[in-house]
């Protein structure tokens, strides 16, 4: 176990409960409310008469508590380790954590021993100052309801400039990028940060409504073998989805996504290998095909050195 036992949703509840008694005005509804908020449905059984109880001895009747203090939950060493490496991450360092504390804390691991695969090796640079400096202020207009005037260069090499409304910001696993997703112009943008290269706040203060996504399906049987279809369901956990049970070991599934993120589904749904045979629509089947076909003719220039250098970084795997 990573952590101690002693810092889990339980400890946390109780925590939370004697906080409010020890301002002297906990009441039974409340002390309800705040098991049901922080621990588990089944904690109502067993915390209020626990801390009510001789066994904990932490509530009296009149739900007073002899303590004095509130509790406090001090930090281990080993979780300060865990939260200094987990605050070391590029992407999460973007949103400037708060690092007080653990200055003098040597992390449980640096980002160069991660490895990670099925992953494009041209992701974002998270490092380089345009970067860092575009996506605070995209955080910023969306912390305070802000337009933002922004420049970017498209996949055709134009060069638009436009006033939009960001609504979100959102994170590709597999490209290892952030899209900002914005309105703008009547219609809805889905802009790479790594393309803009101006972004400053606007003068217009009038929101502008966010259009819905153009979503496609695609329809695929699964064969639960080697715990598939726990991965799957989890692999696309935040998209929605259909499973309908075929027979002992054979799942059909329909998977609602936003028609951008297609390529990304293409090769998604390849990672599962054998166990994934897609049946519709036929136009992400053919996808399937194209996509499979290029990794083949990839693969033949790997065994020459001077081929394989010669694939873009966007083709190697």
């Amino acid at each position: 176990m990573l952590f101690h036992e002693i810092y889990s949703s339980y400890y946390h509840t109780a925590a939370s409960v004697l906080r409010v008694a020890v301002r002297g005005n906990l009441t039974g509804k409340e002390l309800n409310s705040l098991v049901q908020e922080h621990a588990f449905g089944e904690s109502l059984l067993t915390i209020p008469d626990g801390l009510k109880g001789e066994k904990w001895r932490l509530l009296h009747k009149d739900l007073s508590t002899p303590l004095e203090q509130e509790p406090a939950m001090p930090l281990t060493v080993l979780e300060k380790r865990w939260m200094k490496a987990v605050l070391l991450d590029p992407r999460i360092r973007l949103f400037n954590p708060d690092m007080t504390g653990l200055e003098d804390v040597a992390p449980l691991f640096t980002p160069d021993m991660t490895v990670y695969y099925d992953r494009y090796s041209d992701g974002d640079d998270y490092q380089n100052p345009d970067y860092v400096r575009h996506f605070q202020t995209i955080l910023q207009a969306l912390r305070e309801n802000r337009n933002l005037y922004i420049s970017f260069e498209s996949r055709l090499h134009a060069q638009p400039k436009l006033v939009v409304t960001p609504y979100y910001l959102e994170y590709s696993e597999k490209d290892d990028r952030f899209r900002l997703v914005a309105a703008g112009w009547k219609r809805r943008w889905v802009i790479n940060l790594s393309r803009i290269t101006e972004c400053r706040f606007a003068h217009r203060d009038e929101p502008m409504p966010l259009s819905a996504a153009t979503t496609d399906t695609v329809t695929f049987e699964l064969e639960d073998r080697r715990n598939a279809l726990d991965r799957v369901l989890l692999h696309f956990s935040h998209l929605e989805k259909e499973t309908k049970r075929l027979d002992g070991r054979r799942y059909r599934v329909t998977i609602k996504y936003d028609r951008q993120d297609e390529t990304e589904m293409v090769i998604r749904i390849l990672s599962f290998g054998s166990v994934i045979r897609v049946t519709e629509p036929e136009s992400f089947i053919s996808l399937l095909c194209e996509r499979i076909d290029r990794q083949k003719q990839l693969a033949a220039f790997l065994p020459g050195e001077s081929d394989a250098d010669s694939v873009p970084d966007r083709e190697k795997k």
